[in-house]
């Protein structure tokens, strides 16, 4: 029994260590064979812990931002197992040069064979070094909308926002078009379409989405909100708004909100959607008539809608109040209304205090303020819902002469300097509308020109004895005219 198990045993000896074939001067056995197998498994299993570990650990300790840091783990990783690889098998009394030619010969078919793997392997080291993708970016690829998880040398892995994961091979990336909508940031704009009834005035749906994008608090204020009035279509207009937000990737749940938001101040304006305006004609006049009547009643809020027979009061309205603006056209106002914003001051907060500069226009929607002497506590006067402060510091940057603070919670209309610069810029003639309205009031200017002249904030180059001409130059002046 037991010759026949050293027989046995010589056997398998002798059939492990029998040579299957020569590489060189090296010949390859079963047992060389296993030797490999258990040594690369372990190279990659430490190839794989390296990579971790310089992942998590010490790239996070360099503060390195976790995109550069799967780059640079990946590259050191392939790079560490392809090195291991190369000791193994000089170790093993492999001829690692006569591998290379080997290697060659072989690699005209194995290109045949695998190109698309090759392909994939090289883009791989493309995308991980040019880094037109990294991890974490949230891109657009063939209407597909996710963020990048893991770029690999043969494929990518991105996870939509439904949760589900898409493996794309790394060639597509490099040959196909990549949106990247975090490119070098998570800001971007979302476009809205919104569609009203073509008797609906332009200049009031402008002010109503504005003030629906400010009534957002993810809507950034710089770059401010636009709205673009697109086109004319069957029974509508069509317009457009822009807005910049700090997380793109959030699109849908912030277009969600603004539709609503706008929906409702639509409908509080009397604005009416396209397929809310429709007209049914019957065969008896009488009964169209009286449907008619019915429907304008219910369309314009007498019997759905009773919030549309007190509307809020609109800034277009109101700016025609403002003596120096009531001659403006409605495209001229349009342009004001697209550099204001809305700002909201809390119960008792203070919106300014007496000397500062002078540089923003406000408008009362809602809410009271109170205008005061803040140094002897003096009351001067309470502004309400539809009064306007300001607007003569804004345009000849005079200082605050008192101190505001909001007596309830407040909601202001603002045209701040900046805006109001750009608009003058971008439209010259507004400038001498300004000035020509202005004249109309020169006691006031006189008044205001030599309390400037008192501060010493009259530059000399732009005084004159006329007060006409000291505005047109100290517009010119103040707004880089």
């Amino acid at each position: 029994m037991l010759r026949k198990v050293q027989n046995l045993l010589l056997q398998l000896a002798e059939i492990f260590t029998t040579p299957l074939l020569f590489v060189g001067d090296t010949y390859i056995s079963l047992t060389l064979l296993l030797k490999l197998c258990l040594y690369l498994i372990t190279v990659f299993i430490f190839g794989r812990i390296f990579k971790n570990l310089l992942k998590k650990v010490f790239l996070v300790k360099l503060g390195i931002d976790e995109a550069n840091r799967e780059a640079i783990s990946t590259i050191f990783s392939y790079g560490m197992s392809t090195l291991g690889v190369i000791v193994i098998l000089q170790t093993q009394g492999f001829n690692v040069s006569s591998l290379a030619v080997l290697a060659g010969g072989l690699g005209v078919g194995i290109g045949l064979g695998f190109q698309n793997i090759t392909k994939n392997f090289i883009s791989g080291l493309n995308v991980l070094i040019e880094r037109p993708i990294k991890i974490g970016d949230f891109i657009e690829l063939d209407n597909d909308l996710g963020f990048v998880e893991e770029i690999g040398l043969r494929s990518t892995r991105i996870r939509t926002l439904q949760g589900s994961h898409i493996i794309i091979p790394n060639g597509i990336l490099i040959e196909g078009k990549i949106h990247n909508l975090s490119y070098d940031s998570s800001k971007g704009r979302i476009e809205l379409d919104i569609f009203v009834s073509d008797d609906s005035d332009p200049v009031l749906v402008t002010e109503t989405v504005l003030m629906s994008a400010y009534m957002e608090p993810v809507v950034l204020r710089e770059p401010p909100p636009k709205v673009l009035f697109l086109g004319f279509e069957d029974n509508a207009f069509k317009f457009q708004l822009w807005v910049w937000v700090k997380e793109i990737y959030n699109q849908p749940v912030y277009m969600s909100s603004l539709r609503f938001i706008i929906y409702n101040n639509l409908h509080q304006q009397g604005i009416l959607i396209p397929w809310e305006h429709i007209n049914i004609y019957l065969k008896n006049p009488q009964e169209s008539q009286h449907l008619e009547s019915s429907q304008n009643t219910v369309l314009h809020g007498v019997k759905n809608h009773p919030s549309i027979s007190s509307k809020p009061l609109s800034a277009r309205d109101l700016l025609l109040q403002v003596t120096y603006f009531e001659n403006f056209t409605d495209v001229e106002l349009r342009k004001l209304i697209e550099v204001g914003y809305r700002k909201r001051i809390r119960t008792s907060s203070i919106l300014f205090h007496e000397g500062d500069p002078g540089d923003t226009f406000y408008i009362i929607l809602s809410g009271s303020v109170e205008v005061f002497v803040e140094k002897i506590n003096k009351h001067l006067t309470t502004l309400k819902a539809g009064n306007f402060f300001g607007e003569l510091a804004l345009m000849l940057g005079t200082p605050r002469t008192a101190s505001v603070r909001a007596l309830e919670d407040t909601i202001l209309f603002a045209i701040h300097k900046k805006g109001f610069e750009k608009i003058l810029h971008e439209n010259p003639e507004l400038a001498e509308v300004i000035v020509q309205e202005l004249g109309k009031h020169q006691e006031e200017l006189s008044e205001r020109q030599n309390e400037l002249r008192r501060l010493g904030l009259v530059d000399a180059e732009e005084d004159d004895k006329n007060p006409v001409v000291w505005v047109r130059n100290r517009l010119k002046n103040l707004f880089n005219l």
